[in-house]
């Protein structure tokens, strides 16, 4: 395959950055995405350039390292795949191909396609966690647990926090992925003691961290990987209200 990459390039957070146009020949259309890059950058360092940085880890679409928006859309065109799980078949030979990184004011940008999702790491902090000590694994049906609410909690335990919700969204809100992180712990019985505090601490956390408002466009669900539906952000508002309004908060 030959093709034409528009990659954002910008050397610090500090500076301007721009697209940068590369050609490439004789690519796979069996490789993924971040393998064309590897190639791409194998022949810039050969010809003595510096190599275009971005973000990997698993590349087994477990981590959500992989963060590009690809011709506009976080992870590329494929539904419920990341970035690394993305194959050049995906596209047309001979197609103009524009990378760049997350777009959003709490994402700030590293390096060319790295940017700095440590907001993530501070919600996590703030309240993403179960202190309640719990021993050793109980037996199966010692604490009985609702299927629909088990079902629903894995649902949202899927959440890989790679932020393409955050960068899908015209507010760049990360509504989606607190939503996730307050559905699953608030479902099970282990987090129940901390779940009035968890969800405004998070949230607090949140607007604190520069992510936008919450106004349900439905972006965020549609460019998420793991397909993490958007009634968690309901569930999200609603354990809110009842911590706040409702007085469960202590």
């Amino acid at each position: 395959m030959k093709l034409t990459l528009r990659i954002w390039r910008q050397k610090g957070p500090q500076d301007e950055g721009r697209m940068v146009e590369y050609e490439l020949d004789d690519i796979s259309p069996d490789a993924s995405f971040l393998e064309m890059l590897d190639v791409l950058n194998e022949r810039l360092i050969t010809e003595g350039e510096e190599p275009v940085a971005f973000d990997h880890d698993c590349r087994e679409g477990i981590c959500g390292m992989c963060s590009l928006v690809i011709n506009g859309t976080p992870h590329g065109p494929e539904r419920m795949t990341t970035t690394c799980q993305l194959h050049m078949r995906k596209f047309k030979d001979g197609e103009v191909i524009d990378v760049e990184p997350w777009r959003a004011r709490a994402f700030p940008v590293v390096k060319d396609l790295v940017v700095d999702r440590s907001s993530f790491d501070r919600m996590i902090q703030s309240g993403g966690y179960i202190t309640a000590p719990t021993g050793t694994a109980p037996e199966a049906h010692s604490v009985p647990v609702p299927k629909a609410d088990a079902d629903h909690a894995f649902e949202a335990a899927e959440c890989i926090g790679c932020g393409a919700c955050v960068a899908a969204c015209p507010n760049g809100s990360a509504a989606l992925f607190l939503g996730a992180k307050v559905t699953h712990l608030g479902l099970m019985p282990q987090g129940q003691p901390e779940r009035w505090d968890r969800v405004v601490s998070m949230l607090e956390t949140h607007d604190e961290a520069g992510f936008g408002g919450c106004t349900n466009t439905g972006e965020c669900t549609v460019a998420c990987p793991k397909g993490i539906p958007l009634d968690v952000i309901s569930n999200l508002n609603r354990d809110f209200l009842k911590a706040t309004v409702g007085g469960k908060k202590k």
